[in-house]
């Protein structure tokens, strides 16, 4: 079987997003390789072992057009709500909680946060099929 082990995206400027991801998800450097026209860096935390992988092309100066193909990753944790106050607190700006629910039952309770690059991101309570 396959497993997923990490996902990439691009980014302008290295340490704001290694602050913004070590805030937001607790997420430490695990490895950084460094070539000459760019470096990869890569993300995890304690819980698991997928890892979001930065890579900063060393001569870019322009911010990336995301285009309209990129969804977002999602995270989940036991506590949204804590979760939400403390992005507030930490000035993450996320968006309201929402709630999804299916033939009257919870599917989802969750909120969206953009890192510094403009990627989207989705915090999810820990339940049913997001664990």
């Amino acid at each position: 079987m396959a497993k997923a082990i990490h996902m990439m995206i691009r980014v302008l400027d290295e340490e704001r997003s290694l602050a913004f991801y070590r805030v937001a998800f607790g997420l430490d450097v695990a490895k950084r390789l460094d070539f000459d026209s760019f470096t990869l860096v890569y993300l995890r935390n304690a819980e698991n072992d997928f890892e979001v992988e930065l890579t900063v092309n060393k001569e870019r100066t322009e911010a990336y057009t995301l285009g309209d193909g990129y969804g977002h990753i999602a995270f989940c944790v036991d506590n949204l709500d804590g979760e939400y106050a403390r992005f507030k607190e930490e000035g993450l700006a996320p968006e309201d909680i929402k709630e999804f629910f299916v033939e009257g039952k919870l599917l989802a309770r969750f909120f969206f946060v953009t890192d510094p690059d403009g990627y989207r991101i989705e915090m999810l309570q820990r339940h049913g099929r997001y664990q």
